[in-house]
């Protein structure tokens, strides 16, 4: 068994994060689970399942702060400092599209994540996951009667991590002596008391309804994780989500684990068996190439959230519509082609500068003549970027990729922002454009300079 390279980055707030890659493919980012996580000595427990995931990807894992190999002191587990150390590890390796994959306490980073950056996240793998850490307290009665116990010496906290790992492994009592070592070495007593204790004040109900990629929720029995009915309401709520019921793991490799989440990532075709197990069929090979010069559009509803929360489900679902019909279009009028569609969002690719503009100038034409009629205004910001982005299984990624989306992140509603690049290639055009200035992109170490299309109704 390989052992991993332990590398460092640091958070905008100054917590020293530890994490590692391992594997070869596309990436998948695994959201710490923080108690009883530890890069190094989890081996028995989580590498499995890890290792043969590295057959395919490039997977990325990290200890949150507070736990692990990460800093520990003065641990803060709110759900802003846990989406920091995501969002540190993923700028640090360099990432800029990628599956997340959310493990129990896991899951809270990884929805918030996903719904808060549809363009960055390919799909969204929730297993034993909750959306709020009241309800899953309350979900069980043996861990509300753990919470009243507070381990101050050592022998106090050998048997309390003791009562949490040999009821969560019956069958094996070696096994969960294991898992209480481990629990012991991952956190310190008072930091898995606060984490414990801030578990009640974490909810992310009303992100779920904001994700807008492929999403798989996964729920296995086990006595001390999230109970079915938390991963049925995941399911529910997440648009187009899939939910999967393992049967109970009885040790070794996780098998139907495996093979769920290849077929969901396209690893296996569905009804194939995992690569390395008896009868395996071949992965179908990645479709990975350097594209030719594109240029990419980015499209957003602004406000999208206040207009789901002012006027439901329905209504919000009918104005979404509009921008749909609308969008679509008028890529099929300018000869663009749809990549992806992110709910509120649309990525879209032409092979030309000026049709990509044309197309954007069509776009807020036609939904600024929507607005004179319609009972709930909708207002959207575009952004494009050119360049020879990376083409795999029908999505493109890269830095002109991100680059685009970073530049419509500047917009406001009813803007067209294009960069230096788009702007020379459209020149002699007669397009009429105005100077934003520079900004430095995220992720980005040099300035980039932007210009909005000047566009009349």
């Amino acid at each position: 068994m390989a052992e991993p390279e332990i590398r460092y980055t640091t958070t905008t707030d100054g917590v020293s994060i530890a994490y590692y890659v391992m594997g070869d493919g596309p990436p998948v980012v695994s959201t710490s689970n923080i108690w009883g996580s530890h890069l190094l000595l989890g081996r028995n427990f989580s590498r499995p399942f890890y290792e043969r995931l590295e057959r395919h990807h490039t997977v990325v894992r990290y200890n949150g702060r507070g736990s692990g190999l990460s800093q520990r002191t003065s641990p803060d587990f709110s759900l802003s400092c846990r989406l920091l150390d995501l969002e540190a590890v993923v700028e640090h390796v360099g990432l800029e599209r990628f599956a997340l994959l959310g493990v129990q306490h896991g899951g809270l980073a990884a929805v918030a994540y996903a719904a808060r950056h549809p363009e960055r996240v390919t799909h969204l793998i929730l297993l034993n996951a909750y959306a709020s850490g009241r309800d899953f307290l309350a979900a069980s009665p043996s861990l509300r009667a753990k919470t009243m116990l507070r381990p101050s010496t050592p022998a106090e906290w050998e048997f309390y991590t003791l009562l949490f790992a040999t009821e969560a492994n019956r069958s094996d009592p070696e096994r969960g002596k294991e898992q209480a070592a481990l629990l012991r070495a991952s956190m310190e007593p008072d930091a898995t008391l606060a984490f414990r204790d801030g578990m009640v004040e974490l909810d992310v109900t009303d992100l779920l309804r904001q994700i807008r990629i492929p999403a798989l929720v996964l729920c296995r029995p086990s006595p001390e994780e999230a109970q079915p009915e938390m991963s049925q309401m995941l399911a529910s709520r997440i648009p187009g989500a899939s939910l999967v019921h393992l049967a109970p793991w009885a040790g070794g490799v996780d098998e139907e684990r495996q093979r769920v989440i290849g077929e969901f990532l396209g690893d296996v075709a569905p009804g194939d068996q995992a690569d390395g197990e008896p009868g395996a069929a071949a992965a179908p090979p990645r479709g990975r190439k350097a594209s030719a010069s594109r240029t990419i559009i980015y499209t957003d509803v602004v406000g999208n959230t206040d207009i789901l929360q002012r006027l439901g489900d329905d209504a919000w679902r009918e104005v979404l519509r509009d921008h749909e019909r609308i969008t679509r279009e008028a890529l099929q009028a300018h000869g663009g082609t749809e990549v992806k569609t992110m709910g509120d969002g649309f990525m879209a690719s032409f092979d030309s500068a000026t049709s990509a503009v044309e197309c954007a100038i069509d776009l807020q034409r036609s939904f600024a003549a929507r607005n004179h009629t319609a009972a709930e205004p909708m207002l959207v910001r575009v952004g494009l970027n050119a360049g020879e982005p990376i083409e795999e299984d029908d999505d493109l990624f890269g830095t002109a990729v991100t680059m685009a989306a970073r530049i419509m992140g500047q917009g406001g509603g009813g803007e067209i922002l294009v960069s230096e690049v788009v702007r020379a290639l459209v020149a002699g055009k007669n397009f009429l454009f105005g100077d934003r200035g520079e900004f430095v992109p995220k992720g980005f170490d040099e300035g980039v300079r932007l210009w909005d299309v000047r566009w009349q109704p």
